[in-house]
């Protein structure tokens, strides 16, 4: 397994494993958008390859010394295989190579079996409530 920095011809294949995790019907992400993200940081936006096929996807940011990430998905078919935490454990560590110190990580309330897999890597559930509003253009 290959964990390597997204490049343009990866969009397709994110785009289906977003599709096919339901990631995609939950988030409205867009080329422009993750365009936008990969002009700020492109080392922020990984993937992972197994036998030359991309099956795993990560976004990251940094906000200061606190870092997110989001997005992260394996494909069904390669689900299992450890590709999830080491796509993780890679974005962890550029966070910390760029002095973060603390990451949050939200999740859809409805997606329990999620829950022990990021337990598993060390976080720990918090008692916030997030709030959002979407403006319109």
């Amino acid at each position: 397994m290959l964990i390597r920095p997204f490049r343009l011809g990866d969009y397709s294949a994110i785009m289906r494993i977003w599709q096919e995790t339901n990631l995609e019907n939950t988030e409205n992400e867009s080329l422009d958008a993750l365009a936008k993200q990969l002009a700020w940081d492109s080392d922020l936006v990984m993937v992972a390859e197994l036998d030359g096929e991309v099956v795993g996807v990560i976004v990251g940011t940094i906000d200061g010394s606190r870092a997110y990430f989001y997005r992260l998905a394996v494909s069904p078919s390669a689900q299992g295989k450890g590709i999830g935490r080491e796509l993780v454990t890679a974005i962890e560590r550029r966070f910390k190579q760029r002095g973060v110190h603390r990451i949050l990580i939200m999740v859809n309330q409805d997606n329990h079996k999620v829950i022990p897999f990021y337990n598993s890597l060390g976080y720990e559930l918090q008692k916030y409530i997030t709030l959002s509003k979407t403006l319109s253009s």
